[in-house]
């Protein structure tokens, strides 16, 4: 008898997390610096590299992707890990480890952002890491009583319910359904009840109000997650992802006029959008991975994967830079592009050492 699907490892899953936390540590440093030094300017390098960039506000480029991509796949991971925490341990023992997975996150969010070093006034309280753990614990929590259908209304739900608020509650001295940075629903929410640093002044991109969205988006990997340890066939997995996220990219795109992709904000139809690229890029590596079986490719992202969050949180304090400053110094100008492509590869080099002893640091 096969082993069900449920039970297996998806080496896809591990490999598209790997991916997605590359760029966030630095590989588009490395792809940016080394067009800048080795490839002539075209249209070709032109967009290459903006697509490295965030949008400054409203529209959708690569880079926009990855921190929505990372979310999705923390869903996707609750629609596996849940149901055997559920089976093993109970209802009240999952909430538990999901409301202390998000408390842990918090902290070490708060820690990230500079913690407590410059008063309590200056605590960044939301962050990126902070947001996956709100999120994915909230999402993880509903998918504890709700079936899919439960689950597709709550995303429905959040989305329009979202688009509502900030299309029709008024903000003081600028009236409602303005989407403009400083002038929307979400940013003045920020400004008044949001305490501490934050990111953008007074408002902040991982902000109070855009945690609603948030769980959507953590939502709708549960659902790619269900879909994927289905008991359909492989082939039908794989249509079924891209074609459901080739849908919530055109309804994403068909709303933006009216509600406009803002990752800052993280408006619904950005929530479409990111998470439509997100199931298609589930469905090819799922395809690619698990049900061709072309695995060698994915070794570096594997490695990455496995620790995603103690590679982010040394990114983030400086410690590969700081050993690559060490290494390198200041290069010349021939030389501009080595300091990025050493702080990857350094990196690389721990995530490689924490799978080969087998270290996998869980939050």
């Amino acid at each position: 008898m096969s082993q069900p699907q449920s039970s297996l490892r998806l080496v896809s899953l591990d490999a598209l997390r790997g991916f997605d936390m590359c760029w966030i540590l630095g590989m588009g440093g490395v792809v940016t610096a080394l067009l800048k030094h080795f490839a002539a300017e075209s249209a070709i390098t032109g967009v290459v590299t903006t697509q490295l960039e965030h949008a400054a506000w409203a529209g959708f480029r690569f880079y926009d992707l990855i921190f929505p991509l990372f979310l999705f796949i923390a869903g996707v991971s609750m629609a596996i890990a849940l149901p055997r925490r559920l089976q093993r341990e109970g209802q009240a023992a999952a909430v538990r480890h999901l409301i202390g997975r998000a408390l842990i996150l918090v902290a070490l969010g708060v820690f990230f952002s500079g913690g407590l070093k410059d008063g309590w006034e200056k605590i960044r309280w939301l962050g990126v890491l902070q947001r996956i753990g709100i999120a994915s614990a909230v999402a993880g929590m509903i998918s504890l009583w709700l079936g899919w259908r439960g689950l597709l209304i709550t995303v429905i739900t959040l989305l329009g319910g979202y688009c509502l608020l900030l299309g029709l509650v008024p903000v003081p001295g600028i009236g409602a359904g303005d989407f403009a940075e400083g002038r929307n629903l979400t940013n003045y929410l920020d400004s008044i009840w949001l305490p501490g640093r934050k990111y953008n002044g007074d408002n902040d991109p991982e902000g109070l109000l855009s945690t609603l969205p948030a769980i959507a988006t953590a939502l709708l990997g549960l659902l790619a997650g269900k879909w994927i340890t289905s008991e359909a066939g492989a082939s039908r997995k794989v249509l079924g992802l891209i074609g459901a996220g080739g849908v919530m990219i055109a309804l994403g795109w068909c709303w933006h006029p009216f509600f406009p992709i803002i990752k800052k904000i993280w408006s619904s139809s950005f929530v479409l959008v990111a998470g439509g690229w997100s199931t298609v890029l589930l469905g090819v590596f799922y395809w690619i991975v698990d049900v061709r079986g072309w695995q060698k490719w994915t070794t570096p992202f594997v490695w990455v994967g496995a620790n995603p969050i103690t590679l982010y949180v040394c990114s983030g304090l400086g410690f590969f830079r700081t050993i690559s400053e060490r290494l390198v110094g200041q290069p010349s100008k021939d030389w501009a592009w080595l300091p990025a492509c050493v702080t990857f590869a350094l990196m690389l080099t721990v995530a490689r050492w924490l799978w080969k002893r087998g270290i996998f640091i869980k939050v």
